[in-house]
């Protein structure tokens, strides 16, 4: 099985330039991850687009997402969010305001603990994510469908292993 010749890329033009000042550099790495950088800013573009219609940003999605994942009653402690989201307590509670005006979540005094708190998503707001993930996930398919399902599973299993040899993304 003879394999397509594969169409030269940004990445590529870099490879080479590399190449002609410093032969002696081992470019691997760059040419994996100088592609992976370019494919997160290129969906993370797509996804704010997808996202813009409900009213969202990526960043919102991610806390909307996060408590519609967490299953009935879509409650967690903004402690809980940072944690997931990897977000200081500040750039949280900036996120968390913005939404709970918009009426997509509720911030409640913790029944457990007194001086904590439960955000959990509104009505209008497990509306709007499942609306929202599912623009999502039609871009991301788009995209994906460049490769067909065993690439995708190959590519999927490779990029697994990559962060999980990755200390500080466990």
């Amino acid at each position: 099985m003879s394999e397509r010749p594969q169409p030269k890329d940004p990445v590529d033009a870099i490879i080479d330039q590399w190449a002609a000042v410093r032969p002696d550099l081992d470019t691997k790495a760059m040419e994996v991850f100088g592609r992976i950088f370019r494919l997160s800013r290129t969906m993370g573009d797509r996804m704010e687009k997808a996202y813009a219609p409900h009213g969202i940003s990526r960043g919102e999605f991610d806390v909307l997402a996060t408590l519609r994942r967490a299953g009935e009653p879509h409650t967690l402690s903004p402690r809980q969010l940072s944690a997931t989201l990897m977000l200081t307590t500040g750039g949280m509670t900036g996120r968390l305001d913005k939404l709970e005006r918009a009426g997509l979540l509720r911030r409640s005094p913790d029944p457990h603990d007194r001086r904590g708190l439960q955000v959990t998503l509104t009505e209008k707001g497990l509306h709007l994510i499942d609306e929202a993930v599912g623009a999502g996930l039609a871009v991301q398919t788009e995209a994906l469908s460049a490769l067909d399902d065993e690439q995708a599973d190959r590519l999927a299993d490779l990029l697994r292993e990559l962060l999980a040899g990755t200390p500080e993304t466990r």
